[in-house]
């Protein structure tokens, strides 16, 4: 199930970006960003729409996911 991003509070939505990006171990090639460069870009992601919030039932997680991966 996605879920609104826009309806959680500010610090909830800061909490689960920043959890995403320090779980998620993407190798960003020769030039380092730091952790507030990463959390733009996934909010960046959110607010386009490129990426989605998404609660699993079964696992009951939230993980963040490209739109295009979602059935």
């Amino acid at each position: 199930m996605i879920i609104p991003w826009k309806e959680l509070d500010p610090e909830t939505l800061a909490n689960l970006i920043e959890a995403f990006v320090l779980r998620e171990g993407t190798d960003y090639g020769e030039q380092e960003r730091s952790l507030e460069q990463k959390v733009q870009d996934v909010k960046r992601q959110l607010t386009s729409g490129e990426a989605v919030l998404v609660w699993s039932e079964l696992h009951e997680t939230v993980n963040i996911m490209p739109r295009g991966h979602i059935r």
